[in-house]
């Protein structure tokens, strides 16, 4: 897919998965809108990009319905509508339901699945003016199999999940690409400033980097896949795991071991780099 002067609006843009999301986007000469809660981030970001591509942004919380109004009208009065739509903005409080604050529940509710079911409805019009548009969820394996000390935040992605493919029937008889890209762990703070606070199961898997789902992102934009798992053989342990859960309390032990040996092997790299 050709994304030269495309103009794009990616939430959660300031840092990880998003800031790589808008450094592909504006290799491929697309106009950028970003929008996160610190401007600070979002500031150095575009001044990065800026140099590439148009670059716009919106310190903004992504659950307000009226500051993605603004949002996506900043994207048309600065690049004559809305192409691609990146819902990429998330937030998780790790721990038990039972110990996880009434506030923090709402915010993950809010933040990964509330506001990209608003934003899109938002951007649908300006969507349905665009040739060859898209609207890229950013899910997770959590919404594919349970996780303990994410049972919130993997109903969400679950949810976010069930919506893309019922928007993307919704959809099918116009040109708007709907899909989603559930990674499992993933290189940035999201995590790796947590790796205590991170389940054993997560640590399991193998771990992506963000440019690797961006990639995946802006592939998604171009082909027929609806969802792609990363890596693909963690989507088809998860697939597994839904289908017979007997199966997957057997294997759990072996694979918490697994990420328990992962853990300690960051934690001291981690200390090695800090240390050098």
């Amino acid at each position: 897919m050709i994304f030269k002067d495309k103009s794009v609006v990616i939430t959660g843009g300031s840092d990880g998965v998003g800031a790589e999301v808008a450094r592909k986007f504006a290799d491929a000469g697309a106009n950028l809108t970003l929008a996160a809660r610190g401007k600070k981030k979002l500031e150095a970001i575009a001044e990065e990009l800026r140099d590439k591509t148009r670059v716009k942004i919106s310190a903004m919380d992504v659950a307000d319905s009226e500051a993605c109004v603004s949002l996506l009208k900043k994207a048309e009065f600065e690049y004559g509508g809305v192409d691609i739509l990146i819902n990429n903005a998330g937030s998780h409080t790790r721990g038990p339901v039972e110990k996880t604050g009434e506030d923090d529940l709402a915010t993950m509710v809010d933040v990964n699945l509330r506001a990209p079911i608003v934003l899109t409805r938002l951007a649908l019009p300006y969507l349905r003016k665009s040739d060859g548009a898209a609207i890229i969820n950013v899910g997770s394996l959590a919404g594919r199999a349970p996780i303990p000390g994410s049972a919130v935040y993997g109903a969400t992605k679950a949810g976010l999940r069930s919506f893309t493919y019922a928007l993307s029937e919704e959809l099918r008889d116009s040109t708007i690409k709907v899909a989603l890209v559930s990674p499992g762990p993933i290189d940035t703070g999201f995590i790796m400033s947590d790796i205590d606070g991170v389940s054993d199961l997560t640590f399991s898997q193998p771990i992506s980097t963000a440019e690797e789902v961006a990639q995946t992102v802006l592939d998604l934009c171009g082909n027929s896949i609806r969802e792609q798992s990363m890596p693909y053989s963690s989507g088809v342990l998860t697939t597994v795991a839904y289908l017979a859960p007997w199966l997957s309390r057997a294997i759990r032990p072996m694979l918490e071991k697994k990420g328990q040996r992962v853990k300690r092997e960051l934690k001291a790299a981690r200390d090695k780099a800090a240390n050098d």
